[in-house]
């Protein structure tokens, strides 16, 4: 049975995202523009109208203006709501397809995104630590839904695969300006890990 979604946010808390979503998208074009160390922070938030300060409550440094985004989140209440006993392996695309639709959403936004993290060294390094953070993410989802321990081997050798397939699909669309399918890009990376996905799922015994 699905879960009930989450209830969506009242005015105040919807002007806060969409602030923060204003910002980014200045910190972004200017970047694009400019040059990422050419940019300041004082630039980004004369562009936005808005206050350093301001800055610094939704992104902590200027990488995080880079790196910030609601696709781990997005993907988490996704599989949240799909049933129980469906496949592992329909639930991952599930919430990878909603992911796709959100990127492609921003789409210039994200290619320039992707393109500083693969230019920048500090975003470079950055983006290993968020690359864990996914990791963590897919490997407690796919702990919850087939009753594994999230310590289980096989476990984080399905979630390390298809972390790092997701990540290169990634890549791969930026590196070719987006003109390839995301979304066919995306399933191709969950088909090579399918059988260690499969193979962790109960449904598919």
């Amino acid at each position: 049975m699905s879960q009930l979604a989450d209830p969506p946010p009242g005015l105040r808390e919807r002007k806060k995202i969409q602030l923060r979503q204003a910002v980014q998208r200045e910190a972004l074009r200017l970047f694009a523009a400019q040059g990422y160390d050419q940019t300041t922070v004082e630039q980004i938030t004369a562009a936005a109208q808005t206050s350093t300060s301001t800055f610094y409550r939704y992104f902590p440094t200027k990488e995080d203006a880079v790196l910030d985004d609601d696709y781990d989140p997005l993907a988490e209440q996704t599989i949240a709501g799909r049933p129980a006993g469906e496949p592992l392996l329909t639930t991952v695309r599930a919430a990878l397809a909603a992911v796709v639709a959100a990127v492609e959403a921003d789409r210039e936004q994200n290619l320039t995104r992707l393109r500083l993290k693969a230019a920048i060294p500090a975003l470079t390094a950055r983006q290993a630590v968020e690359g864990r953070k996914t990791f963590d993410l897919i490997a407690r989802v796919v702990a919850a839904r087939t009753g594994r321990s999230i310590q289980d081997y096989q476990l984080r050798l399905a979630a390390a695969a298809l972390t790092a397939a997701q990540s290169e699909a990634s890549r791969y669309w930026a590196d070719h300006d987006g003109t390839d399918d995301l979304a066919e890009l995306m399933d191709q990376a969950v088909t090579a890990v399918g059988p260690l996905l499969t193979a962790l799922d109960p449904c598919a015994g």
